[in-house]
C-alpha cells in the first residue's frame, strides 16, 4: 500500500475547506474520466473512491457522511421521478412481468448462495440478495438517453421494467430490516399521507410561488425528503425507502415542469451524489476483494445466471425477439445505485462486515460494467419498435441508429 499522503496534508490545514477541496477534486476528476471514456460517472466515482481509499487511506467525516446519505436519498427520489407515468401505464403488464422476475430470481439466488455456499450469516445473506437483485436505473437511463432509445417503445419498456425491479429491492430492504414498532406504524401512516398530498401541494407551490430565484419548490421537495427521512431514522428504518415512492408520485409534476427536474438533478449530480459514490468506493478494501476473489466471481455469475434464467424467458413471453430480447436481458442485469445503497446500508447497520461489503460492491460494479458493454457492442437492437410475434426482419437488416455515443 502506498504511504498515505492526503491525511497529513489535511491535518496540516485542519479545516473543512481542505477536506472539501479533496472530495470535490476527486469528483471533478471522475467527471473528466467519465466524459473521456464514456462510462457512467457514478461508476467512475466508485472506482476513484476505491483508489483514494486504498492508496491514500481517504476516510469520511461526519458532515461528509451526511452529504453522502442525503445524496443517496435524493438519487433514489430522482430515480422514481424519472419514470414517465404514461409509459408506466402503457407497459404495465410487461413491466410487471419482466421487472418482477428480474427482481425475484437474483434476490432468491444470491440470498441462497450466500447462505448455503458462502456460509454468511442470515442477515448478511439477505443483504447479498437485496444488493444483487437490483437493476441500475442510473446506468440504464444514461444508456437510453445517450443512444436515443429513451424515445422509443423498447427503451420505455426497459426503463419501466427497471423501475418495477428496483421497487422490489426497496420494498424488500424495508420489509426485511424494519424495526416493527409503533414508530414504524407512524412512519408508514405519515408516508401514505405525504404520498397522497404531494402532487397537489407541489403544484400549489409552483402555481403560487413560481420559479423564484430562491427556488422554493426545490426547498419544499427537500423538506418532504428530510421530514420522512427523520421519521424513518426515528423508526430505525432507512431514509431511502420512502424516497423512491415519493419520486414516483411526483413524477407527473416533474415531467410537466422540466425546469424543476433540471434544478433538482443539478443539485444532486453536481454536489451530493458524488459524495455517496466516492464514499462507497473508499469503503472497498482491495485486500478483502483479493482474499474474496472467488466469492466475487461466483456471486457475479450467480446474479447474471439468475437474471438470464428469469428475464430472458419473460421477454419471449411478451413477444420480444432476437436482439431485443438479449439487449433487454443484459440491461436488466446491470446494477449500481441501489446495489451500492443496499450494501452500504448493511455495513452501516452491522449486518455485513467490511470484507463482505467489499465483495458485494465489487460485484455490483462488475454488473454495471460487463453487461452494459456486451449489450452495446453485440446486441444493440437494430429495431427499437415493439413488434409482436416472430423475430423482426428489420432486427437483422437495419443498421443501428444512435444519438450520441454508446
Amino acid at each position: 500500500m502506498v504511504e498515505p499522503i492526503l491525511r497529513p496534508w489535511l491535518g496540516a490545514f485542519d479545516n473543512i475547506y481542505a477536506i472539501a477541496a479533496v472530495w470535490i477534486g476527486l469528483a471533478f476528476l471522475a467527471s473528466l474520466i467519465s466524459i473521456r471514456v464514456g462510462l457512467s460517472v457514478a461508476l467512475v466515482e466508485i472506482l476513484v473512491g476505491v483508489a483514494a481509499g486504498n492508496l491514500f487511506q481517504l476516510s469520511t467525516t461526519a458532515w461528509i457522511d451526511f452529504l453522502a446519505s442525503f445524496g443517496s436519498v435524493l438519487l433514489t427520489f430522482l430515480a422514481g421521478a424519472e419514470i414517465d407515468p404514461g409509459s408506466l401505464r402503457r407497459f404495465a403488464l410487461p413491466s410487471l412481468g419482466i421487472g418482477g422476475v428480474g427482481f425475484i430470481a437474483p434476490f432468491v439466488g444470491a440470498w441462497a448462495f450466500a447462505w448455503f455456499a458462502l456460509h454468511w450469516q442470515w442477515h448478511a445473506s439477505q443483504i447479498a440478495g437485496v444488493a444483487l437483485s437490483t437493476t441500475s436505473v442510473a446506468v440504464v437511463y444514461a444508456v437510453m438517453v445517450e443512444t436515443g432509445l429513451n424515445k422509443t417503445d423498447l427503451g420505455k419498456l426497459i426503463l419501466t421494467a427497471c423501475f418495477v425491479c428496483d421497487l422490489g429491492t426497496v420494498v424488500a430492504l424495508g420489509v426485511l430490516f424494519a424495526n416493527y414498532n409503533a414508530l414504524l406504524i407512524g412512519f408508514a401512516v405519515a408516508t401514505v399521507i405525504v404520498l397522497f398530498l404531494l402532487p397537489r401541494t407541489l403544484r400549489l407551490v409552483l402555481r403560487t410561488l413560481g420559479h423564484a430565484v430562491s427556488e422554493p419548490e426545490v426547498k419544499f421537495t427537500f423538506l418532504l425528503l428530510f421530514g420522512l427521512g427523520g421519521l424513518a431514522a426515528a423508526a430505525r428504518s432507512e431514509a431511502v425507502l420512502p424516497a423512491y415512492l415519493l419520486g414516483l408520485v411526483a413524477a407527473g409534476v416533474f415531467h410537466e415542469d422540466p425546469r424543476l427536474m433540471s434544478r433538482v438533478r443539478a443539485t444532486a449530480f453536481s454536489f451530493l451524489t458524488p459524495f455517496f459514490f466516492l464514499k462507497a468506493g473508499t469503503l472497498i478494501s482491495i485486500p478483502a476483494v483479493i482474499a474474496g476473489l472467488v466469492g466475487v466471481v461466483v456471486l457475479f455469475l450467480v446474479k447474471m445466471a439468475a437474471k438470464f434464467v428469469g428475464v430472458f424467458p419473460a421477454t419471449f413471453a411478451f413477444h420480444l425477439r432476437g436482439r431485443q430480447a438479449w439487449y433487454t436481458t443484459l440491461m436488466m442485469s446491470t446494477g449500481l445505485t441501489f446495489g451500492s445503497i443496499s450494501a452500504l446500508f448493511g455495513l452501516t447497520h452491522g449486518y455485513i462486515d467490511r470484507a463482505q461489503y467489499s465483495v458485494l460492491v465489487t460485484v455490483v460494479v462488475l454488473t454495471a460494467l460487463v453487461p452494459t458493454l456486451i449489450a452495446q457492442a453485440v446486441f444493440y437492437p437494430r429495431s427499437s419498435s415493439l413488434r409482436y410475434g416472430a423475430e423482426d426482419p428489420a432486427d437483422r437488416e437495419l443498421e443501428p441508429v444512435r444519438e450520441g455515443g454508446s
